[in-house]
């Protein structure tokens, strides 16, 4: 059973006053232009350059993971990852959406007494610093996540956690508190872990950081939190099945890609915005918003001309944006798609108390129930926008567990590799940000990267 429904209706032209894209070309032009896309996409699945793809069937991966979880979650209190980008949204997206973001502040009663789970992304020493007065160090267990071992911040963090570490429960007892997720043959983790024998798991060469959170990188934390990870693998392998076809109509990665591939080369809409009605769906767009930004914007296409091409993704969340981006979502350039996403069938709901029959502004609200409040926001919401000739798609879940989620996070990510193709670039790669790690690793004196003098700022243009 799927629990996953795209409305595209609203990107039509039909519904948006002649703006938007013609239906008739989802049967033509642009259903041609899907099926080149998906044969590039199948190529590289057969070919193994999407290893992704093969994660919610890596049965024997997925049994040592939860093997290694279960060993590890009676011993310790705190779970705290240590990654960034892919290696931590992953994390935060599995964690809030399915434990819920208030999860580390719940008493262990509330708990099950499962394991609190941190997330360590950024290299803010304040962070660090109050993470550590926070938690109990002897009673945590930190997850070093970095398929090259090589990442110049999460490898900082380790080091920091190490001495913390061998000054509180001694050197001998330090290795006892790490679990590393990193490539599984080479690298400054990997050879740490042999040689130490330190706990560890693997990252598949062919799958990169963003496309990994249906790997060991997110399913080991969230196997220690109790999540059923059995179920989000199940949910993958659905939308999987469910998005191996080449006829655009039938296929919904292949339109959401298309869709937003057409708003942005065709109308100018380069701004993709990812607007959940859920706060436990507020680090999914975060997530999305490393997905897409990361695979698609690209200087050169897969030909190697020069297209600095690729759409903005910028993270929302219903209703609390309403009341602060959409005023420009209406009424200012026309550049933007809202992919608004629905939670249908949940079961919790607080309902609104009756008490004030006065004054009438209060009053109609009485006897409702948060959750219609909601639904009616972002309904009235996506009308709004229709009725102002702003495209927008709705993407709706029936129900917010494991499974649904899983099909969630592999249709996002099947979506992505589409538009790849369909932008022309590779979706893989990510060669704009090693401009800024060579740079990094020069100006902290790192063997074999030259130590550039970076420019000073201009004095005259300091205020």
């Amino acid at each position: 059973m799927t629990h996953l429904t795209l409305d595209y209706g609203n990107m039509l032209s039909p519904s948006l006053d002649g703006r938007g894209t013609d239906p008739e070309r989802l049967q033509t032009d642009l259903a041609e232009r899907f099926r080149s896309a998906f044969e590039v996409v199948e190529a590289s699945r057969v070919s193994g350059e999407t290893g992704f793809f093969r994660l919610p069937h890596a049965t024997e991966m997925h049994q040592s993971t939860r093997a290694l979880a279960d060993r590890c979650r009676p011993e310790f209190d705190n779970l705290v990852v240590l990654g960034i980008g892919g290696s931590a949204l992953g994390t935060l997206t599995l964690r809030d959406a399915l434990l819920g973001p208030l999860w580390n502040e719940l008493h262990d009663e509330a708990r099950g007494h499962l394991p609190r789970i941190f997330v360590l992304d950024n290299v803010d020493p304040t962070s660090v610093r109050d993470l550590l007065a926070h938690i109990d160090i002897r009673r945590t267990l930190f997850n070093v996540v970095s398929k090259s071992g090589a990442t110049a911040e999460t490898m900082a963090l380790f080091l920091v956690i190490e001495a913390y570490l061998i000054e509180s429960v001694g050197v001998d007892e330090a290795p006892n508190h790490f679990v590393f997720t990193t490539d599984p043959e080479q690298g400054v983790l990997r050879s740490i872990a042999e040689r130490e024998g330190i706990a560890s798991l693997p990252i598949p060469p062919d799958v990169g950081g963003r496309f990994s959170i249906l790997s060991p990188v997110a399913l080991f934390p969230a196997a220690v939190a109790g999540i059923d990870t059995t179920a989000l693998l199940t949910g993958a392998a659905s939308a999987d099945e469910r998005c191996r076809s080449p006829v655009l109509m039938e296929n919904p990665a292949g339109v959401m890609a298309t869709l937003l591939h057409a708003a942005h080369t065709e109308s100018g809409a380069s701004i993709h915005v990812m607007m959940p009605y859920s706060d436990r769906l507020r680090s999914f767009s975060r997530w999305f918003q490393q997905l897409w930004a990361e695979s698609l914007g690209k200087a050169h296409d897969l030909a190697g001309n020069l297209v600095n091409t690729g759409p903005t993704p910028l993270p929302a969340v219903g209703v609390s944006d309403q009341h602060s981006q959409v005023q420009l979502f209406m009424e200012g350039p026309r550049d933007k798609v809202v992919v608004f996403l629905a939670v249908t069938g949940m079961d919790a709901d607080v309902k609104i108390g009756s008490h004030r029959s006065e004054p009438a502004s209060l009053s109609y609200l009485g006897g409702q129930t948060v959750g219609h409040l909601l639904e009616a926001e972002r309904r009235a919401t996506t009308e709004a926008l229709r009725q102002n000739g702003r495209p927008t798609m709705t993407l709706e879940i029936n129900g917010l567990d494991a499974e649904a989620l899983g099909e969630l996070l592999m249709l996002m990510s099947i979506s992505t590799v589409y538009a790849g193709a369909l932008y022309g670039v590779d979706p893989l790669g990510q060669p704009g940000v090693e401009l800024g790690k060579r740079l990094t690793y020069g100006l902290l004196g790192r063997e074999g990267f030259e130590g550039h003098a970076l420019p000073e700022s201009d004095p005259r243009w300091r205020v």
